[in-house]
């Protein structure tokens, strides 16, 4: 056995997670959201730029207080790294970087100006990109190597560490017809392109092999089933990278392949867009059961915004792409719905910041220092 990290337990920076970069990411995306909208709502931008503005603040005092936390408990702070629940959370911190970037393009402009706007958002777009790759590789790898991953220990936190690079692809096509004519642009939209298979293939597996928990295993009953609607955020989020690369096609590849981009965020969009409303579905009544059963509040319940979120802007990009009201009246009730959900969380993660009862450490998982057996002695 080894001993518990040592903290103080009366600090709220005793044992601050990356898993509080989601209320970061719920709130960005609520700005994002609402200045993409594809219906007309009078004050809804001012709501969006003040939204966005306390999303960056949040932002910039998250991530001093989590350098504070390194500072002060480093023990601590490398042991969420060793936690199989936690670990996975360390995507959320690229993905706030990245929602706060996509803000400044969408909303942050009318406050800073086009400049300071674009250059924010590459400054926060380099990082977040940065970052979301680098969590994509080593979690799985972590996971592959040195957790213990039992037959019912799919969640939708698994997730987590590899959607950034579709977050990454959303916003670095909203960066696309900011960057002069030339091969940069051109290598920009396959980046993204590929960045976009790269967490859509990843996704696929993890969500597969929720299902296959869900069916074998049912829910944990717990405050992790809320995390199943992060499976909404690489669905949603793929629709709005489709639907983004098909508008900026035309600037940067050929009349063919610029159609073919085109057909392809409908093609693509409009099937998972049916998954995603399967799945709200699926996660509502899993959610609505448990919490009849007393399920209790947790940081977890931040899964409710973000995904969500991006549910509303693939159904933008949709509306925009095939003029369907429909779409138009489904963005809006979605939204609708996203601000409900993160006014909820939003005071309950207030309330319980305040009695400090969100800053308890995360619960003890087992670690495999190695799955591998160790190698056969060579024949003398």
């Amino acid at each position: 056995m080894t001993a518990e990290p040592t903290a103080d337990r009366h600090s709220v920076l005793g044992y601050l997670g990356p898993n509080w970069f989601a209320s970061v990411m719920g709130t960005g995306i609520v700005a994002t959201a609402g200045a993409s909208l594809p219906v007309h709502i009078p004050g809804l931008r001012t709501f969006a730029l003040v939204v966005w503005v306390a999303a960056t603040v949040w932002l910039v005092v998250l991530v001093g207080a989590t350098g504070a936390h390194w500072v002060r408990n480093p023990v601590v702070a490398r042991s969420h790294a060793h936690n199989p629940q936690m670990a996975h959370f360390y995507g959320a911190a690229p993905m706030a970087l990245l929602t706060v970037g996509a803000g400044a393009l969408l909303v942050g402009v009318d406050l800073i100006g086009q400049r300071a706007a674009v250059d924010l958002a590459w400054v926060l777009w380099t990082a977040g990109t940065v970052g979301g790759l680098w969590t994509a590789a080593s979690i799985p790898f972590l996971m592959f190597t040195q957790y213990h991953v039992g037959p019912d220990a799919a969640f939708g936190g698994w997730l987590m560490p590899v959607v950034p690079p579709m977050v990454s692809a959303a916003t670095g096509a909203l960066l696309i017809p900011h960057m002069a004519d030339g091969v940069g642009r051109t290598t920009m939209f396959y980046g993204c392109l590929a960045m976009f298979g790269m967490s859509l293939v990843a996704s696929l597996i993890i969500i597969t092999m929720i299902w296959s928990r869900l069916a074998h295993f049912g829910t944990s009953g717990t405050a992790r089933v809320p995390t199943l609607w992060i499976v909404l955020g690489p669905l949603g989020q793929s629709i709005t990278v489709a639907g983004l690369l098909g508008t900026d096609a035309a600037l940067t590849l050929d009349p063919i392949l610029a159609d073919g981009m085109n057909v392809f965020a409908v093609l693509y969009g409009v099937p998972v867009w049916g998954f995603s409303v399967l799945w709200i579905a699926l996660a509502t009544s899993l959610t609505v059961r448990t919490l009849r059963r007393g399920m209790p509040f947790a940081l977890t319940w931040w899964s409710l915004t973000f995904p969500v979120g991006t549910f509303v802007t693939g159904t933008t990009q949709l509306a925009l792409h095939t003029g369907l009201p429909a779409f138009r009246v489904a963005a809006a009730l979605a939204y609708l719905g996203l601000l409900c959900t993160w006014l909820l969380v939003a005071v309950r993660t207030f309330r319980g910041g305040v009695r400090r009862g969100l800053f308890a450490p995360p619960g003890a998982a087992p670690v495999r220092a190695q799955k591998d057996p160790p190698a056969a002695d060579p024949p003398r």
